[in-house]
């Protein structure tokens, strides 16, 4: 049977988050396919306090539901995310404010690299400052063709500290730095040559490059993704031979799972892999 894309799934409507003002909306397909859309178009879905709290409690649910195989975050509106709400930022300014709003700001992103699902952005237009940020954070990132991208605080006289760290993750230094300090915009095309996005598609196409990758995770078995997204982002920060050592513990792991067991014998026979219900999920 095929799949719907991702982004349409006609037999479920989303979820309303919040209460007066739907900030966030979830929608999860039979797959197990979750999908996050910001929904501020009308504030270029900036990550006001409130976002930034929705954010963080789905994010937390979907951490301890084992259902899930791989989470959209997508947005409503022309813009993917303007970064932080500068005129809620504006309104009270405090170095203890603005301590915790970034603190609140720094633990949702890094919520999303330690889910242990791949969480995949959906860029369908710009993303700017904690914007970018955001699609830096996301394991992977699908972009329109009119999508762009920027990390221009400074062009406010705000450096993109916080950004800076995400970005300087995905991308060579050098042209993270430019970025940074020029406040440019790129195109969805040079995110794709720097390595911000995986992959750019024309608007017409957009959402069924996006169902090729999330089916193409969600054929594989959920422990092995778990663990080797773990992994990854663990061993980036190591040395080499500490990196090794944490790989071949990993991969011994791994390996005694049933879902791998069942993956080389089947490979050994010639066969297609019968997952169980756990190897699956």
């Amino acid at each position: 049977m095929k799949a719907s894309p991702v982004s349409i799934e006609p037999a479920l409507r989303p979820k309303v988050l919040g209460t007066k003002e739907p900030v966030l909306l979830r929608s999860t397909d039979a797959r197990g396919v979750v999908t996050l859309t910001l929904n501020r178009p009308h504030a270029f879905n900036a990550l006001s306090e409130e976002m930034l709290a929705a954010l963080q409690r789905e994010l937390d649910a979907i951490a301890q539901d084992e259902s899930v195989r791989v989470v959209v975050l997508a947005a409503e509106g022309k813009a993917f995310c303007a970064g932080h709400d500068l005129k809620e930022m504006r309104a009270a300014p405090s170095l203890d404010y603005y301590e915790r709003l970034f603190a609140q700001c720094s633990d949702m992103m890094l919520t999303i690299q330690r889910l242990p699902v791949p969480v995949i952005a959906r860029v369908q237009g710009i993303a700017t400052a904690a914007g970018c940020q955001l699609v830096a954070m996301c394991d992977l990132a699908v972009a329109s063709s009119t999508a762009k991208f920027a990390v221009s605080g400074v062009n406010l006289g705000l450096f993109c500290s916080a950004p800076g760290v995400a970005l300087s993750r995905n991308i060579l230094q050098k042209a993270a730095f430019e970025m940074l300090v020029t406040g440019e915009f790129i195109s969805a095309q040079e995110a794709k040559q720097r390595g911000l996005v995986n992959r750019v598609a024309e608007p017409e196409l957009f959402d069924a490059e996006l169902e090729k990758l999330a089916a193409t995770i969600v054929a594989k078995p959920r422990i092995a993704v778990a663990m080797g997204k773990e992994f990854f982002y663990k061993q980036v920060e190591l040395d080499i031979a500490a990196a090794y050592e944490a790989g071949s513990q990993t991969m011994a792991c791994n390996m005694m799972d049933e879902a791998a067991l069942e993956g080389v014998q089947a490979f050994i026979e010639k066969r297609a892999p019968r997952w169980s219900e756990r190897g699956e999920r």
